[in-house]
């Protein structure tokens, strides 16, 4: 069963969270998108799980001197969800950020799916 879509609230929060800490990348072998932010936003990840219940939240982790949680979107739930989302609101990100989704779409293959109009 498929989690249900969020509302736009959350879909705005998410998209901004990710412009501003977000990283697009891989491992090599697989997309990913990863947020990783300190233990004192666990609040935020926490209401992010519960939006997103696709993603992972990984953490606490304590070593390095660092205290953070990490949020990580791969696979299905990447390729079909994310991938189409932020394209779809491209223009709202900025040259880097917008870059880094490029270069992440090219380097892994992903193309967000053409939407068809009804009517």
């Amino acid at each position: 069963m498929k989690a249900p879509r969020p509302g736009d609230l959350a879909t705005g929060y998410l998209l901004g969270l990710l412009a501003g800490e977000g990283h697009f990348g891989g491992d090599g072998r697989q997309p990913q998108i990863t947020l990783r932010m300190h233990v004192r936003h666990e609040k935020l990840f926490r209401w992010l799980q519960a939006q997103f219940p696709d993603g992972r939240l990984y953490g606490p982790y304590h070593h390095g001197g660092r205290d953070y949680f990490q949020w990580m979107a791969r696979g299905e739930f990447l390729r079909e969800r994310l991938v189409p989302l932020v394209a779809a609101h491209r223009d709202l990100l900025d040259d880097y950020v917008a870059e880094r989704f490029r270069q992440m779409c090219e380097r892994y293959d992903l193309t967000p799916p053409v939407r068809r109009r009804d009517g």
